[in-house]
């Protein structure tokens, strides 16, 4: 069973950066594709960005150029690198995992999910 925990959200004024981090255990990390999905109020889950098993990494167009997802396979711990965050980046961030070598932006395809971390953007 994997169990995701993560951390780093906060409040920051627009175009502040923050990062995320989400970290992983219970699986063979190597063998995850995982992601960060957000959800603001009234609105539903919504992809922010992917990275393969094999490292490939994908975004929703609203973070491209803004937003960088990466991991650490011997910590075991995916990050977001946030910057020049604006007002509707302001949500509940979650970190998901699914045991596949590719994931997608569709977070009704993830298995495993953390609590979240709220990031607003003020």
């Amino acid at each position: 069973h994997v169990q995701l925990v993560e951390s780093g959200g906060g409040s920051v004024q627009a175009g502040g950066s923050l990062r995320l981090s989400c970290a992983a255990s219970g699986y063979t990390y190597g063998t995850l594709s995982m992601g960060w999905f957000r959800q603001a109020p009234g609105k539903e889950r919504e992809g922010v960005a992917t990275i393969d098993s094999d490292g490939s990494a994908s975004y929703a167009d609203s973070v491209k150029g803004r937003f960088t997802i990466s991991k650490d396979n011997a910590k075991n711990t995916l990050y977001l690198q946030m910057n020049s965050l604006k007002p509707e980046d302001t949500a509940m961030y979650y970190c998901a995992a699914v045991r596949s070598s590719r994931g997608r932006l569709r977070p009704w395809e993830y298995e495993y999910w953390g609590q979240g971390t709220q990031v607003t953007v003020s």
